[in-house]
């Protein structure tokens, strides 16, 4: 009987764990917490884009009622932990954030937790975690792909799109600027805030509200990544500007915008780009 690669790493897993469970002295992690590491691990093998998570929630959304401004907040940890109906209450905005997620699970999911709820806007904050390779290498070119392709999706889809910079971070309360160096998180919001001009989205600046010089001020975060319910305040009125201006740009002009951008960036003729649109919209 052969075994399966996955059944191969899991036993390693479980087999290191093991072995640190024997070693654990006071200071080091229980072995209750490294079974729920490797339960984790697990699920991370078993659905590694996290399709399970918002599944059988979307099954129960129905379409949009007739001049509804849906909105989907789309993105990792950040977003999963606002709490939309609380800061936006009234308001027909989804959560589909999950915590650890980089940029290449969120494009495996897109269509699934964004498309298929048919919004009129997507809220799309990623890199964090891309920046702390917390799936594997990572460089702004590659999330720069994901990105790009998350927003071809959008549009061909006829959803307007919010580009959110990346957060700050800061290690006044645990070390994090070693895990996301901060010059990186700069210039990725840089290429960002070029993106967004060039596609026709809208740029969301949380970075600036959120930072004093490049640490995250230490009052608006709960642990140096996350932000806290007084960073959350800041972010609320800035998304609500943006998704407005989102919201305000008729959807042809913004697709004529990243048809242009395209075309100055040597894309695909504009034919072929096109007929790729309506294989998307399919």
């Amino acid at each position: 009987m052969t075994t399966s690669p996955t059944r191969i790493l899991i036993l390693v897993l479980l087999t290191g764990c093991v072995v640190a469970a024997q070693s654990v002295t006071g200071g080091g992690p229980t072995v209750a917490e490294l079974e729920q590491r490797l339960a984790a691990y697990r699920h991370l093998l078993a659905d590694w884009a996290g399709l399970t998570r918002y599944g059988s929630d979307n099954s129960e959304v129905r379409p949009p009622a007739a001049g509804e401004q849906r909105v989907v907040f789309f993105g990792d940890q950040i977003t999963e932990s606002w709490r939309l109906a609380e800061f936006f209450p009234g308001k027909p905005y989804f959560n589909r954030g999950i915590a650890g997620q980089t940029s290449p699970q969120m494009l495996v999911r897109f269509r699934q937790d964004v498309i298929g709820l048919k919004p009129k806007v997507v809220v799309i904050l990623a890199g964090t975690n891309d920046i702390a390779r917390f799936t594997g290498p990572a460089t702004k070119g590659t999330l720069a792909d994901h990105i790009m392709s998350m927003t071809d999706l959008a549009r061909a889809n006829g959803i307007r799109v919010v580009l959110a910079s990346i957060t700050p971070v800061c290690d006044c309360q645990t070390p994090q600027t070693s895990l996301r160096p901060q010059g990186r998180i700069a210039d990725w919001n840089g290429w960002l805030k070029e993106h967004a001009a060039e596609s026709g989205s809208v740029y969301v600046d949380y970075y600036s509200a959120l930072a004093n010089g490049r640490n995250f001020k230490p009052e608006l975060t709960a642990d140096g990544v996350l932000p806290n319910d007084a960073g959350y305040k800041v972010m609320a009125p800035l998304v609500e500007q943006a998704i407005a201006r989102a919201l305000a740009a008729p959807a042809a002009a913004a697709s004529e915008r990243s048809e242009s951008s395209r075309a100055r960036g040597g894309g695909a003729p504009r034919a072929l780009r096109k007929q790729t649109a309506a294989v998307l919209k399919g």
